[in-house]
């Protein structure tokens, strides 16, 4: 599939997070969890800049603490090991200790300097890591890491997900091809306060490393910081993007126009997965997107669509597919911004409920009609100014309680 939008001409391929050349990876099971997949590696054969965003919960994860502290060392990346179903959060000096191991371990099998390897976890609370077993795992894995790998890496990561989070894109720059690879996991434990979830990127564009922070930060700003599945913000949220220059194309400086196509498909790609996110949230039927617009300000428009997303009032009322817009005008009124509320337009999925003035409008029957897709968008006009803002949630059902009811079973 190709986008074009107006500047460049952006190509969706497969490969995941080792499309991109350069880079191999693998999963594979290695007892932590009963029987999914539960250990990835995913590989850089050359050293990587290296850029990363973390959770701003203050309960942060041993795998947080250090990859902070091994980014603070370097600025290059050969490797990142991930394991799902524990968290090690919340584990104190044994949890630091096994965090380290894993670097160590891994840049051992690798034959690479402790300081370039991450690790992150994913998975329950308060656990320690079966250590052994993961040290066992990456000898076994390293071996075995491929450029086909990517796909058993991103299942590898999964927690209660239901699909593998994967997705790619190419450009052309420089008369060389560009592509940027991906994988993710998330579906609970989603807010929007910093980057939500475990995700990976993996270019071969060369990019300085604070360059490459700066257009991760950026673009997570825009993506994964706007997604909410259920206001809880992980211990162990990170996301993680290394840039290893195997392209061959031209380096990437400050301000150019080389800058704003690679930082334009970042965004793209992030907002992808971003989405993905948001639709397998745990018990989801629907995808829900809220755009503000009329905003005096794009923070504006951010925190009044930040407010919708995060209400559970509102996500019920999309699951049983009531157009009960009171909801969504009282989530505005309480999410701090400035605004009249006679001014407000609302719309559901190109159906309107309420015009400006609080003249209702709304058809019962077509908006139900319009509330059954599973891709529903919330429109609120705020009648104030030209901004605007998307953020990404999902409906809250029966079987969200269902899930987090029984987690560590």
């Amino acid at each position: 599939m190709n986008i074009d939008d107006g500047m460049m001409e952006l190509t969706e391929i497969s490969g995941g997070v080792t499309a991109a050349l350069g880079f191999v990876a693998g999963g594979m099971h290695c007892g932590i969890r009963k029987k999914k997949l539960d250990l990835a590696i995913l590989r850089s054969k050359v050293p990587a800049s290296v850029a990363g965003v973390f959770t701003m919960n203050k309960a942060q994860a041993a795998p947080i603490i250090v990859d902070k502290l091994q980014l603070k060392r370097t600025d290059c990346c050969s490797a990142i090991v991930v394991n799902s179903g524990n968290a090690n959060a919340c584990t104190g000096e044994r949890g630091l200790n096994d965090a380290w191991h894993m670097v160590r371990v891994a840049a051992a099998a690798l034959g690479v300097p402790a300081d370039e390897v991450l690790v992150s976890s994913t998975g329950v609370i308060g656990q320690y890591l079966p250590i052994d077993a993961i040290t066992d795992g990456i000898a076994q894995l390293v071996p075995f890491l491929e450029q086909e790998g990517g796909h058993d890496a991103a299942e590898a990561i999964m927690t209660t997900d239901t699909f593998a989070k994967e997705f790619a894109v190419s450009y052309r720059m420089g008369g060389k091809t560009v592509t940027i690879g991906s994988m993710a996991k998330g579906s609970g434990m989603i807010a929007p306060n910093m980057a939500t979830v475990l995700g990976f990127v993996a270019t071969d564009a060369a990019i300085s490393t604070p360059l490459l922070q700066q257009a991760l930060s950026g673009a997570i700003a825009r993506s994964f910081n706007r997604v909410s599945v259920d206001g809880d913000t992980s211990t162990n949220d990170m996301v993680i993007a290394l840039a290893n220059g195997e392209s061959g194309a031209p380096m990437i400086t400050e301000g150019s126009s080389e800058y704003v196509a690679f930082y334009t498909a970042l965004e793209y790609l992030l907002t992808k997965l971003a989405k993905m996110i948001a639709r397998d949230g745990e018990g989801a039927t629907k995808l829900i997107e809220v755009v503000v617009r009329g905003a005096a300000t794009e923070e504006e428009a951010e925190i009044a669509a930040r407010a919708i997303a995060n209400s559970n009032l509102v996500k019920t009322a999309i699951h049983g597919e009531d157009a009960n817009w009171g909801r969504i005008i009282a989530a505005v009124g309480y999410s701090g911004i400035e605004f009249d509320p006679e001014a407000i337009t609302i719309v559901l999925n190109q159906v309107p409920v309420l015009l400006p003035n609080y003249e209702i409008v709304i058809d019962e029957d077509r908006a139900k009609a319009a509330l059954a897709s599973e891709c529903v968008v919330i429109e609120v006009n705020l009648g104030r100014g030209s901004d605007e803002a998307t953020f990404w949630t999902c409906d809250l059902s029966k079987e969200y309680v269902h899930i987090n009811a029984s987690y560590r079973s």
